[in-house]
């Protein structure tokens, strides 16, 4: 069935199935491998999220890593006794109570019980007052109604409820103040699906309302709000949002950049959907992929609002400041070393492949551009693999017109191809005549018409 931005169904299970490993990531049939080369600290990790999401990257590091999984089981346990959703509880407890060699943790009956209670009295409550306000026709009460019920929905981990009582009251509201608080829920329950597909629907709908509710730019009113701080929260998430979706589609030059304008102040979506830390990863590693290390200079070590990002995660600005010294081979260890908190990343997991990639990739057409020869074993040794791995990686990118060379293989030089310019421009020539010719024909055609 088609969706329509009215009417969304969320997948049944998230997409976070890492992609093929490539040599530098260090994966095994599927899972991480956390040890003394590869840390990664997950109490320390956890500990900057709240609510459902610190319960849902609990859970996805255990299905990831099954060194952590009973650490990860725990914490996630103990985050969803602080909540409403009975059916997760059961779920990750039976998960726990699975694994082998762990103690067997009871079931916490009286939280079952009593929870399943009040989620059913406030539910009820909720529908009365909804009934109660349609047959009154009460609108701006009837909005507020489904608003309470998506909040309730979500809470117990019915997000297509949830989903519904968000977009039913779309119908209800009364100005543009409304509309951005509706997308904005709908928002954070889509990026904690990581239904990337349909966040720029509600994206669009949010900034054309913030735009609406904006006074003239020109007037001293409009000036002000453009600053107020709660202009400035709603437009860092919406270039979060942004972001996300670039991410999430493989756009990654476009992701780099929403990432890299995004302001440092995202209200209450600090630690309940996502952390600096997280942003400054994906920004980062987004940008080496795909963008010149020209571009990298301007938009990432020269920003001043990205640099606040940047000052959470020390190794980050490690892999920056390798990358922009040549110093391939640092890049890459500190890739693999920290390889562990970006593949245990909920959003960020399943492009950690394709990522790392692109960014040897660009890394070996930077080493080569200055050469006309090079040996493929002072490549490799630069680079800290082994020669049959390069000479493969290289073999790819001249496949793909990245680099524009031949392979000695018997004596394993790579040599660049002889650039002639003067047949370049020769070329050049030739085709613009071609097309100045053939414009010509179609013109002399429609005056004989």
């Amino acid at each position: 069935m088609t969706s329509t931005p009215e009417d969304i169904e969320l997948p049944e299970a998230a997409q976070t199935t890492a992609g093929p490993s490539v040599a530098s990531l260090k994966v095994t049939a599927g899972q991480v491998v956390v040890d003394e080369n590869h840390p990664f600290d997950l109490d320390a990790y956890l500990s900057s999220y709240t609510g459902r999401t610190a319960y849902m990257r609990a859970v996805f590091v255990a299905q990831r890593c099954p060194s952590l999984a009973p650490q990860a089981y725990q914490t996630a346990l103990g985050h969803l006794l602080q909540g409403s959703d009975v059916q997760s509880y059961v779920t990750v407890l039976s998960a726990h109570n699975s694994l082998p060699g762990v103690t067997q943790a009871p079931q916490d009956q009286e939280y079952v019980d009593k929870t399943i209670a009040n989620n059913t009295k406030e539910k009820d409550r909720l529908e009365v007052d909804l009934k109660t306000y349609a047959a009154n026709m009460i609108k701006e009460s009837v909005r507020l109604s489904h608003r309470e019920l998506g909040r309730y929905y979500y809470s117990t981990g019915d997000y297509a409820a949830a989903l519904r009582n968000h977009m039913k009251s779309r119908e209800f509201c009364t100005n543009a103040t409304h509309v951005i608080e509706m997308c904005i829920s709908v928002l954070e329950i889509l990026l904690e699906q990581q239904n990337y597909a349909h966040l720029s629907t509600y994206i669009y709908k949010a900034e054309t309302a913030l735009d609406a509710s904006q006074p003239a730019k020109n007037s001293k009113a409009g000036t002000a709000a453009a600053g107020s701080p709660e202009r400035i929260k709603i437009q860092a998430k919406l270039e979060f949002a942004s972001a996300m979706a670039e991410m999430g589609a493989g756009r990654y030059d476009k992701a780099a950049y929403a990432f890299l304008k995004m302001k440092n102040d995202l209200g209450d979506w600090n630690g309940k959907v996502v952390t600096p830390s997280d942003i400054a990863i994906y920004g980062t590693l987004c940008a080496l992929a795909s963008l010149s290390r020209s571009a990298i200079k301007a938009a990432v070590l020269e920003s001043e609002t990205f640099g606040y990002y940047l000052e959470q995660e020390p190794y980050i600005r490690d892999i920056l400041d390798a990358y922009m010294g040549s110093k391939f081979k640092d890049v890459l260890l500190l890739m693999e070393r920290y390889s562990a908190r970006h593949l245990l990343d909920i959003h960020l997991a399943h492009h950690v492949p394709t990522l790392a990639q692109q960014i040897r990739n660009r890394a070996l057409v930077l080493y080569f551009q200055p050469f006309a020869t090079v040996h493929l074993e002072r490549m490799a040794a630069a680079f800290g693999m082994d020669l049959t791995d390069m000479e493969a990686n290289i073999v790819k990118l001249i496949e793909e017109g990245l680099i524009k060379a031949r392979i000695d293989s018997q004596n394993k030089i790579l040599k660049a191809k002889d650039h002639d310019p003067r047949v370049e421009l020769y070329n050049r020539a030739v085709a613009a005549g071609l097309d100045t010719e053939a414009s010509t024909r179609k013109l002399l055609w429609r005056m004989k018409l």
